[in-house]
């Protein structure tokens, strides 16, 4: 009998276990995948996820992978804003990174085996184990394909946008908003680069410094769009970036090599589901997606974590806490997470509107606003902290010029 099982061992679920663990639970962490594996991510950790691993006592082992630290944002909108700073410290973080997720993931898997996790790979959960309509447990297969069933007081569904777990408990959606964009990436070596992004109407391209020296160049167009760009994916990619960032392509051309196959997709759903009920909880994806252009997911996933661990930790043996705990979970969730994915959804219909260019024209001649305008985009600030009477009083003064 465990006291908690987590289905899914990436950032979200390893994160989860880690905290249970150390919480002096008993807890079971499981994934089909063989580790260390790789998926598909933008890697950028904002600072307040870096704040979290920090205060986890891992982001040394994420520095000690030697991915760059990222402590300046290029942000170019056409050819006549720039904003180019750093950002409002977060709990006294100012650098961002972009660990890839085969050492990410793992890193906080092995953080969870040090607390006293157990875990299992190459394990596929085939379905819950029910009490009346509490959830008690999880049937699987192990890595050596035997069948085995096991209980727990909760399990966490860490399991991803498809979650087999929010599917077994019908969780429903709460919120749910249309595809906005599709993406495609690749690495490329060569390339000197910050955490830089660029935008037009209808495109956007991302460049992140990860391992290896290797720079992910993420290129991003309207859904609308999906089935002609996937025709002919790495023309359409590169012609993104040409006319979209013509500087990066330069450095991409002149001196810089593609290292890795094109990957991408036209599924980034937008949605929140309900996050908990009768012995059971979801994170991560599971719980909450969104569009990757903000590249708010593992940061967004680590404070889940956060919130699950907080609101169940020292309650699992009285089930009328328990609930009272996953309900808590659910309300907080979707308030702390509300606002960016309002932002994201914004930025994801891939519109330049006159509004926000007369805004970004204001901003980038401040550094202080600069700095709170990335602090926004990282989630360590709101949006009603950037919009303060300094900044209103100067986009009346110019809509009035």
């Amino acid at each position: 009998m465990y006291d908690v099982i987590v289905v899914g061992a990436r950032v979200a679920g390893a994160a989860s276990a880690l905290l249970l663990a150390r919480a002096g639970h008993r807890v079971l962490l499981v994934d089909r995948a063989r580790f260390p594996s790789d998926t598909l991510s933008t890697h950028y950790i904002h600072q307040p996820g870096i704040a979290r691993l920090d205060r986890w006592g891992v982001l040394d082992a994420v520095r000690a992978t030697g991915c760059p630290a990222l402590d300046r944002t290029v942000y170019q909108v056409g050819d006549d804003v720039r904003l180019d700073g750093g950002t409002v410290p977060h709990e006294g973080q100012s650098a961002a990174y972009a660990p890839r997720r085969y050492l990410l993931d793992q890193i906080l898997v092995d953080a969870a085996v040090a607390a006293g996790a157990e875990f299992r790979d190459g394990c596929s959960v085939s379905g819950l184990v029910f009490d009346g309509d509490r959830v008690v447990g999880v049937k699987c297969r192990s890595a050596d394909g035997r069948p085995v069933e096991e209980r727990a007081r909760l399990v966490v569904g860490a399991d991803g946008m498809r979650s087999a777990v929010a599917r077994a408990v019908e969780a429903p959606y709460t919120v749910q908003d249309p595809l906005m964009s599709c993406i495609y990436f690749t690495y490329w070596q060569g390339i000197k680069s910050q955490f830089e992004l660029y935008e037009r109407p209808g495109r956007w391209i991302g460049a992140i410094p990860t391992n290896d020296d290797a720079t992910l160049i993420a290129a991003y167009f309207p859904q609308s769009e999906f089935n002609r760009v996937r025709g002919d994916a790495l023309d359409n990619y590169l012609e993104n970036i040409r006319t979209t960032a013509p500087g990066l392509y330069e450095r991409a051309m002149d001196g810089g090599e593609r290292v890795e196959r094109l990957r991408g997709t036209g599924d980034q759903q937008n949605f929140f589901r309900q996050p908990s009920g009768p012995g059971w909880a979801l994170v991560g994806d599971a719980a909450h997606h969104k569009d990757s252009i903000t590249a708010r997911g593992i940061s967004d996933a680590f404070l889940q974590a956060d919130l699950l661990a907080a609101s169940v930790a020292g309650v699992l043996d009285d089930p009328a806490r328990l609930a009272e705990g996953l309900a808590r979970y659910g309300e907080q969730l979707q308030d702390d997470l509300f606002e960016g994915y309002r932002n994201t959804l914004f930025v994801s219909r891939l519109e330049v509107t006159p509004d926000r260019l007369a805004m970004l024209r204001m901003i980038q001649h401040s550094p202080d606003l600069t700095e709170r305008y990335f602090a926004v985009a990282a989630g360590g600030m709101s949006v009603d902290e950037l919009y303060d009477e300094e900044l209103h009083d100067r986009l009346e003064t110019e809509a009035a010029a």
